[in-house]
This record gives structure tokens, C-alpha cells and sequence, in this order.
């Protein structure tokens, strides 16, 4: 009788304990380093989950964007050699490859100098959670870029707050093994009238929009993208028939290109590259694989 108390007891504080284990959700994951060159930060279990095949192009085909692309790959350059480097914001007119550029500039820089050189994506809604990321990175075997697409706020945001804090690095500063890559169509990343409601409603209206217009200058770096033109168009159409072996002669190519541009009402590299697609598919070509 006794025996089968304590196997009663036992059984109940089994049960309790796998309720307590789902109450607290999943544990952290392991992270390993050696999985991937690119990961996705999954601040639920603290796991940096990795990318195998990232969605990302030569940086040879990016073109138009010559100046800022070659500060950019210094800086990364520098940075996977172990020698100080910046925060970089590349911000302007949508479509025109600031993502693509990171992504293909960490894969040629990390292919050029044989460096463990790490890319880290963190989502937009996930950017109050870099505290604690950078818990996890500071102590990583090798350099690491944190990437953020598409960074803005909303005037209701307050998370821009916490981006402010890993940029300046509070007391024990920035690690020295991580560095920061974002994207914006904004170069102040807060919208305007976010900035004149701040200024209406403080006692001091100059130093709230100092605090927010600061956010970006925290950025070592700002590169700019503008609008590109019809013959940096056309040039970005040629790199992609030339690179992926497209049969088409240049003339037919480019009225065509610029149909297509006509049609979605902006030329940029995306819809260069969306019109290759589309060419691509039309001539029962793969683009998986260059000529």
C-alpha cells in the first residue's frame, strides 16, 4: 500500500513537470556554426536556423550601383580580415538591389578570402529582440553581418529604441566580430510626420527630432541608391541574357525590356530582373545555372 502511494506521487509530479514544460514552450536550440554562410535569427528558441540555399545572385550581375558597391565590399572585405569596419545603411529608391547587394557581396568576399564570414538575417518585426542576439554572436568563432531588410518605424514603434542601443553598444560596446547591414527606402528610417508629431508634442521639439533623426547616424555609412536610368536598365537586361546564355538578339531584347518597363511603370534592377523571368520562361530556359 505504501509503494503504491509513492508510484501515485511519482506519477503526479510527472505530470506536473511535463506541464511546466509546456507552459515555458520549446527550450533554446543549439546553434551550429558549421551548418550554413547564411542563417534566419528565430528569437522564439533563441536559434539561428540555417539557409542552405540563400536566394541570391552574382555580384557581377549588379550593375548601376558601381560606387556604392565597391565602398561596400571594402568595408565587408575589412571586416572578414579582422580590421575595424562600419554599420552600413544603404537606403533609396526601391528595387534597385540594396538587398541583393548584401547578399551577394557577403558570398564574394567570403569566397575571396576563404574567412568563416557569417550572414545573419533578422526580420523586421524581430529588431527588439537584438539584445539578445548579439548575447549569442558576441562570443561566435568568426565574423558575423546582421541583416535587416526593409528597416522602418511607425510612429507608434518603439523598438527603433533597442537597434539604437546595439549600434551605439552600450557599456560593453558593439562586438568587435559583428557589424550591422540595413536596408531602407527611408534615409532617416522614421517617416516625416513621425518626426514633426515628436517636435509638436515635446517640451523641447529640437531634441526629439534630434533622437530620432540620430538613429541613422549611428550607420558608419550611408550608401545611396537612386532611380536608375533607361541605359543602366538596359545594361542590367544585357548581364542577365549574357550571363544566362538567353539567345536573343540585342535589338528585339531591348525593345522588349523596355516594354516591359513601360508596362510596370518603373525600371529598376528588380523589374529588369522580373522581365528575364519572364524571357526566360517564354524560351523554356532555366536560370538555375549560368551559360
Amino acid at each position: 500500500m505504501h509503494q503504491s502511494k509513492i508510484d501515485v506521487l511519482i506519477t503526479e509530479i510527472q505530470k506536473l513537470s511535463a506541464a511546466l514544460e509546456r507552459i515555458a514552450g520549446p527550450g533554446e536550440a543549439v546553434n551550429d556554426w558549421a551548418a550554413a554562410e547564411c542563417f534566419v535569427w528565430a528569437p522564439a528558441t533563441r536559434h539561428l536556423q540555417p539557409v542552405t540555399k540563400p536566394n541570391r545572385i552574382e555580384l557581377a550581375l549588379i550593375t548601376g550601383v558601381d560606387h556604392v558597391r565597391d565602398i561596400l565590399f571594402d568595408n565587408t572585405l575589412r571586416f572578414a580580415e579582422g580590421y575595424p569596419a562600419n554599420n552600413v545603411l544603404l537606403w533609396g529608391a526601391r528595387g534597385m538591389g540594396k538587398s541583393s547587394l548584401i547578399k551577394a557581396v557577403h558570398a564574394q568576399v567570403a569566397r575571396e578570402t576563404g574567412a568563416a564570414l557569417k550572414l545573419v538575417e533578422v526580420h523586421r518585426e524581430d529588431i527588439a529582440t537584438l539584445p539578445a542576439l548579439m548575447e549569442i554572436l558576441k562570443v561566435a568563432p568568426m565574423p558575423v553581418i546582421v541583416f535587416c531588410d526593409d528597416l522602418s518605424f511607425d510612429h507608434d514603434d518603439t523598438s527603433y529604441k533597442s537597434l539604437k542601443a546595439v549600434l551605439d553598444g552600450g557599456v560593453e560596446g558593439r562586438p568587435a566580430n559583428v557589424v550591422l547591414y540595413a536596408t531602407s527606402n527611408r534615409r532617416h528610417l522614421l517617416p516625416r510626420n513621425m518626426m514633426e508629431n515628436e517636435q509638436s508634442t515635446a517640451i523641447n521639439p529640437s531634441e526629439a527630432v534630434e533622437e530620432k533623426v540620430s538613429l541613422s547616424d549611428r550607420f558608419g555609412l550611408w550608401l545611396g541608391f537612386h532611380k536608375c536610368s533607361q541605359e543602366d536598365y538596359l545594361a542590367m537586361v544585357d548581364g542577365y541574357a549574357r550571363y544566362y546564355g538567353l539567345p536573343v538578339e540585342q535589338e528585339t531584347l531591348h525593345a522588349d525590356a523596355l516594354e516591359w518597363a513601360t508596362t510596370r511603370g518603373s525600371r529598376s534592377g528588380r523589374v529588369a530582373w522580373q522581365f528575364i523571368q519572364d524571357l526566360a520562361g517564354r524560351l523554356r530556359r532555366s536560370l538555375s545555372d549560368p551559360a
